[in-house]
C-alpha cells in the first residue's frame, strides 16, 4: 500500500488564506507565508496553494505569493488557478514550484495536458476536477469551472479517465456540494473517480473529523489527504491527523 500524504491547501484571494463553503462565504484564515512555516513545522507532506480569484478575475496566478511561500519551505508545493499555458507553468517550475494544478484551461482545451506532460513529465501535472451532483450524468457527477460558477455538460468520471490518457500524473477531485462544509469528503466522487483511472487521487472538499481522512483512504481509495478548514482553524494538528490514521492500519508518509 502506498503511504498517505496530508496535504493542507492555501486557498489565496487578495493575499491572504481564505477558506469558503461550497466555494462561497469566504473567510479569512490567516497569512500565506506564516501559515506555510507552520505546516511545514507540523509534519506537513506536500502543500497547496490555489489562486482561487484567478480563472475568475480572468488573470495569472500572482507570481509573488508563489515566491513568498516558496522562499520558506522545503517541501514540495503544488500551485493551482490562472494557468492556462506552458509559459505559465514554465514560469512556476522556473521558481520552484514542484507540480501545477489546472482545471478550466484543460477543460477548454486537453491538449494542454498533453502538452504539459510532455514538456514537464506527467508527474508535475495534476488536473483539478471541480464536480458536482447532476442525475443527467452517466456517473452521477458533472464538471464545473471558473471556480464552481460554469456547468459543462461534460462527465467528470469521464473526465478523468480521459485526464490520465492525456498524460496527467494526478486527479484532484473537489465536490462542491462538499467544499467547507466540514461533513466529510464527497465518498462517493472520490471514488467514482478512483476507480475508473490507475493515477493517484487527492481527496479534498469537506474534511470535518479525524474519521473523514480514513474513509477517504478506505472507502475513497484517495493517496494524498488535501484538507483546508480542520487545520487552518486549528481544529486538529497534522500530527494528530497521522497519529489517527496510523492508529486505524494506515501507513502514512513521515
Amino acid at each position: 500500500m502506498v503511504s498517505v500524504k496530508i496535504m493542507p491547501c492555501l486557498d489565496m484571494k487578495d493575499g491572504r488564506v481564505v477558506k469558503g463553503v461550497h466555494f462561497n462565504n469566504i473567510r479569512d484564515a490567516g497569512d500565506p507565508v506564516e501559515n506555510a512555516m507552520f505546516y511545514e513545522r507540523e509534519g506537513a507532506d506536500e502543500l497547496a496553494m490555489l489562486d482561487i480569484a484567478a480563472t475568475v478575475e480572468g488573470r495569472k496566478t500572482r507570481l509573488d505569493w508563489v515566491k513568498k511561500v516558496l522562499d520558506v519551505i522545503s517541501i514540495p508545493l503544488t500551485v493551482g488557478g490562472g494557468i492556462s499555458s506552458i509559459d505559465d507553468m514554465e514560469e512556476l517550475f522556473k521558481l520552484g514550484v514542484s507540480k501545477v494544478s489546472v482545471n478550466t484551461a484543460a477543460v477548454e482545451r486537453p491538449e494542454l495536458i498533453r502538452e504539459a506532460a510532455r514538456r514537464f513529465g506527467r508527474e508535475k501535472i495534476i488536473v483539478a476536477i471541480d464536480g458536482r451532483r447532476n442525475a443527467r450524468m452517466p456517473s452521477g457527477f458533472e464538471v464545473v469551472i471558473r471556480g464552481g460558477r460554469e456547468g459543462t455538460g461534460i462527465d467528470a468520471v469521464e473526465w478523468a479517465k480521459k485526464c490520465e490518457e492525456l498524460g496527467a500524473g494526478e486527479i484532484l477531485p473537489t465536490s462542491i456540494d462538499g467544499d467547507g462544509a466540514l461533513a466529510g469528503y464527497d465518498i462517493p466522487f472520490t471514488r467514482a473517480i478512483a476507480d475508473a483511472v490507475k493515477i493517484p487521487v487527492i481527496a479534498s472538499g469537506g474534511a470535518g473529523t479525524l474519521e473523514h481522512l480514513y474513509e477517504a483512504v478506505v472507502k475513497g481509495k484517495a493517496s494524498t489527504l488535501l484538507a483546508a478548514s480542520i487545520f487552518h482553524f486549528r481544529k486538529y494538528s497534522i500530527k494528530e491527523a497521522k497519529e489517527y490514521l496510523r492508529s486505524r492500519g494506515i501507513e502514512v508518509n513521515g
